[in-house]
């Protein structure tokens, strides 16, 4: 591989679509994302990629029905809970003063390091980008929630959806985003692969 990015951002998308082409209720297409997470941190980390954020849900995805927000919630607390006993400084980053966040991540809302250190991994928990970018009657915050998170190089996302849905928007201004039409738990190493094999290619100047 040509390049390495230093940041790669997640976005697990089409778990609910792959639930129903499974013959199951959308929300049990949520814990079938956590295998496939860990399989990718992995890959990273034999890589040599320095940071990795995983989108976990939004603000807006809370409207959703009841069933499918209490599942998708409960899929990141395990997800985070199970990359907590990895070598890694983790961070949750979300609207902690909503409801819709869960309590059990609120330790995680300061970088804590974990194991040997090594990797920085962020986790997007009931985030917005008006929460991150401290929204108040119309004007932008003077401290953005994610400031300790770095630029983003490369966003790969799965389930064909050409959007950021709201990533990050200040880290991902110059990003190369990879399309995945692939649903999220259809995961395999080589879409990974494939990602930064093509983001070697790409010519990242950074606008100059």
């Amino acid at each position: 591989m040509k390049r390495i990015p230093r940041h790669i951002g997640i976005i697990p998308d089409g778990n609910r679509r792959w639930a129903l082409k499974n013959d199951m209720k959308k929300e049990e297409g949520y814990d079938y994302g956590i295998s496939p997470g860990m399989e990718l941190y992995h890959i990273c980390q034999d890589l040599g990629v320095e940071e990795l954020t995983f989108y976990g849900f939004t603000a807006d995805n809370t409207k959703r029905p009841s069933r499918q927000r209490i599942a998708f919630s409960d899929a990141c607390v395990k997800a985070v809970e199970v990359l907590s006993k990895e070598d890694a400084g983790l961070l949750v980053l979300g609207n902690t003063k909503s409801a819709m966040f869960p309590r059990e991540l609120l330790p995680y809302t300061s970088r804590q390091t974990f194991g040997k250190g090594g990797m920085k991994i962020n986790f997007l928990v009931n985030y917005s980008y008006e929460w991150d970018l401290g929204f108040r009657n119309g004007s932008i915050g003077p401290v953005m929630g994610s400031a300790d998170v770095s630029r983003v190089e490369l966003i790969i996302r799965w389930g064909g959806r050409r959007r950021l849905s709201g990533f990050l928007p200040v880290q991902s201004v110059y990003a190369d985003m990879y399309v995945i039409d692939d649903y999220w738990p259809d995961f395999t190493p080589q879409h990974v692969y494939d990602a930064i094999a093509w983001y070697g290619k790409q010519d990242v100047t950074l606008g100059g």
